[in-house]
């Protein structure tokens, strides 16, 4: 008989347990990656620019070869400046 009144306080003491409400998701808005491509210079504009640069290196005696040049010409025209 004891074994009957246990079960009853037991089940008297039994809460009630609430559904819990669903979280709302939060999306967090990132920036947008993008790529920055170089804009694009033609050969010619390229080879200009690395005989402009090789005439001041000339006419200044620096120390330098074509390769330079070129390179310097290229990065300078896809820098913008």
């Amino acid at each position: 008989m004891p074994a009957k009144k246990i079960a009853k306080k037991t089940a008297a003491k039994k809460i009630a347990i609430k559904p819990m409400a669903k979280k709302r998701s939060v999306k967090q808005t990132t920036a947008k990656k993008t790529s920055v491509k170089p804009p694009h210079v033609s050969n010619e504009a390229i080879a200009q620019a690395a005989y402009l640069n090789y005439r001041r290196r000339i006419h200044l005696g620096l120390p330098g070869d074509h390769d330079t040049d070129w390179l310097e010409a290229e990065r300078s025209l896809r820098a913008g400046s």
